[in-house]
């Protein structure tokens, strides 16, 4: 059975604060999505929070020219969502599924009493929303100031450092991946990603199949430093 204490921002928190939390929760709070459902467009974002107890979801946006670009990627215990006192980043964005995905909500209502009340809890989220704008703004800096190649080799090496399992000096990245997703999400076409991915196979510093990519540990923090 599922348990609030379960999500990672709840881990160790105070007995009185996990019983009230568990408390206000219901099964109805809990919901199953197939792949590529789309819950969230520019605009449409819902009040409350929402923790993702399976599954990935992609957040992004799209520019003028209709080109997507990833902002975040989130899995198991991630959470995204705007309230009245926080909010996490992502409004303004599209929010798909990668997989089929749980999602647990906690509803404006629920929540705000609760910060209120316990000050613990007010700064847990207020340390996940401080890592969350650092991670965005590096994202930014990062993919503004290098070329495809480097933001190609950048995106790969942030998504085997966050689902990669590590093993002979590589680490494959845990989900699958065509080159058209990773041009969707650089924001850039599917041929000149193809390309890039061509020369940093030739260099070794990754290794491409159909639906796998792993990247050498060394190679990548040599060029990326």
């Amino acid at each position: 059975m599922f348990r609030l204490s379960q999500i990672k921002l709840f881990e160790s928190l105070p007995a009185p604060i996990i019983d009230e939390l568990e408390r206000s929760a219901t099964e109805s709070n809990m919901i199953t999505l197939p792949k590529n459902t789309i819950i969230q467009t520019p605009g449409s974002e819902k009040k409350g929070v929402f923790f993702v107890i399976a599954g990935k979801l992609q957040f992004y946006k799209t520019n003028s020219a209709g080109k997507q670009y990833t902002v975040c990627i989130l899995s198991e215990g991630g959470m995204f969502g705007e309230i009245e006192s926080f909010s996490l980043g992502t409004s303004g964005t599209y929010v798909e599924t990668m997989e089929e995905t749980v999602i647990y909500s906690m509803p404006n209502d629920q929540l705000e009493p609760l910060l209120r009340k316990y000050s613990e809890l007010a700064l847990r989220f207020l340390s996940e929303v401080s890592t969350r704008l650092r991670t965005q703004d590096e994202l930014v800096e990062k993919m503004v100031f290098r070329d495809l190649r480097g933001k190609v080799l950048y995106f790969l090496n942030r998504l085997s450092i966050k689902f990669g399992v590590e093993e002979d000096g590589y680490r494959k990245i845990d989900i699958p991946l065509t080159h058209q997703e990773l041009a969707n999400m650089i924001g850039a076409t599917r041929e000149a990603v193809s390309l890039a991915m061509q020369q940093l196979s030739s260099e070794g510093i990754i290794v491409s199949s159909r639906r796998t990519v792993m990247i050498h540990v060394q190679k990548t923090m040599d060029e990326l430093s």
